[in-house]
């Protein structure tokens, strides 16, 4: 069974992402093809987006760290440190309005 130190891995993403041209940075946790549960850290640095694409499916968004707010149409929702939102099964977006940490859960179809 592995353990991840999710405080540190948040820590050194955030850095990446502040470093990295696309002002983001990613890690997979547990999952892959494979599997039918897939969990990304996500990190995103201040005023970045990641622009609207289509839900991976029955997902949740876990905020790590930072202030995130996910846009879907006209519906919007705020998260903040240890705030779990459902994400739509619609296209969406995610801006940081912070330098920021989620983690995706997705269950793959």
């Amino acid at each position: 069974m592995d353990t991840t130190r999710l405080p540190t891995l948040v820590d050194e993403l955030i850095a990446t992402a502040r470093d990295a041209h696309s002002r983001r940075a990613g890690h997979t946790l547990h999952g892959n093809s494979a599997r039918h549960l897939r969990q990304t850290v996500i990190a995103l640095a201040a005023s970045t987006e990641l622009g609207e694409h289509q839900s991976p499916g029955e997902a949740t968004l876990q905020v790590l760290r930072g202030d995130v707010t996910l846009t879907a149409g006209a519906d919007e929702w705020h998260g903040v440190t240890g705030d779990l939102i459902t994400i739509p099964d619609a296209r969406h977006n995610l801006r940081a309005n912070e330098d920021s940490a989620v983690l995706l859960t997705v269950l793959a179809n």
